[in-house]
């Protein structure tokens, strides 16, 4: 991280109410786990209610509203980012299906230019990739100077899919939980913020928001017969999930927890979040050509 800013300058909020809405959508301290400490008193995601709207101001329209205003800030915001280049930024993206990853680029980033902001969809590995580590592909792909980075899903379906299908031991998933905290701490101390939010919703809304994509035919191509599998297993994603968010919650790279059930409020949140993490950048524009100061264009 440039000596502009540190991690805890960056992740702050300068409002108390926002600090203190924030402070309780996260996890506490890491804990790898096997480690001391591990266990009993760590974060659940149980603790967290996914109908929950910490960040609204209690109108629906209202937050709409601040939703469009944040936007049009995040704009102007982006630009400056991309004319300051001392910085990159990672902003992940994790959450089970139907948790409104897509609805969140549109929402949060869609008034933001596309020269400096690009999207990264996560899938299965391919052959080549499947050939490297499982971070070679992710490493490809993080924000060069100025760029803002969206994943959508991450490196962390490598601590899930694999841990809960069994394809990996519990040391292996240990092991790759100190491998991505380590990565993120190379990408901060090499100058990209690392944003993570988790998208949380609940069991009742993931099925309704599945059965809206089977009754609209023109949702019917993000319907998969492997999100009715995968569905089964939410209790096993469940643990997975409140392992990774204990191990990998650090002062670099902290997670913030969104109570998804309601689209207005997550956009409302990961807006809000997203613009204090650029105000505490000090965010300034280059110095001009001076031999322009007087110049006239005739």
């Amino acid at each position: 991280m440039p000596d502009t800013a540190s991690p805890a300058a960056i992740f702050s909020a300068r409002d108390k109410t926002t600090a203190q809405r924030w402070a309780r959508c996260q996890p506490g301290a890491p804990r790898l786990p096997g480690e001391p400490g591990a266990g009993a008193a760590s974060f659940s995601l149980d603790s967290l209610d996914p109908a929950a709207k910490p960040f609204s101001g209690g109108n629906k329209t209202d937050d709409k509203a601040a939703v469009e205003a944040l936007a049009e800030e995040l704009d102007v915001l982006q630009n400056l980012f991309y004319a300051d280049r001392r910085y990159k930024l990672l902003v992940v993206l994790q959450g089970t299906d139907t948790s409104g990853k897509d609805g969140t680029i549109r929402g949060v980033f869609g008034r933001m230019s596309a020269l400096g902001v690009h999207a990264v969809g996560w899938k299965a590995p391919t052959e080549t990739e499947r050939a490297h580590d499982y971070l070679w592909r992710i490493h490809q792909q993080v924000p060069q100077a100025g760029d803002i980075t969206v994943f959508n899903r991450s490196h962390y379906e490598d601590v899930l899919v694999p841990v809960v299908n069994g394809w990996i031991t519990p040391a292996q998933q240990q092991q790759r939980l100190a491998h991505i905290n380590d990565f993120e701490r190379m990408l901060s101390e090499t100058g990209t913020i690392v944003l993570k939010f988790l998208l949380h919703i609940g069991f009742d809304e993931q099925r309704e928001r599945l059965q809206e994509r089977l009754d609209d035919p023109t949702k019917h191509w993000k319907f998969s017969m492997g999100d009715i599998e995968v569905r089964k297993q939410w209790a096993d994603y469940r643990r997975a999930y409140d392992t990774l968010l204990n191990a990998t919650h650090t002062p670099w790279a902290p997670w913030t927890i969104v109570p998804a059930n309601s689209k207005t409020h997550r956009n409302l949140m990961i807006a809000t979040v997203l613009r204090e993490v650029l105000q505490n950048l000090d965010l300034r524009y280059p110095p001009g050509d001076s031999a322009l100061e007087h110049f006239t264009v005739e």
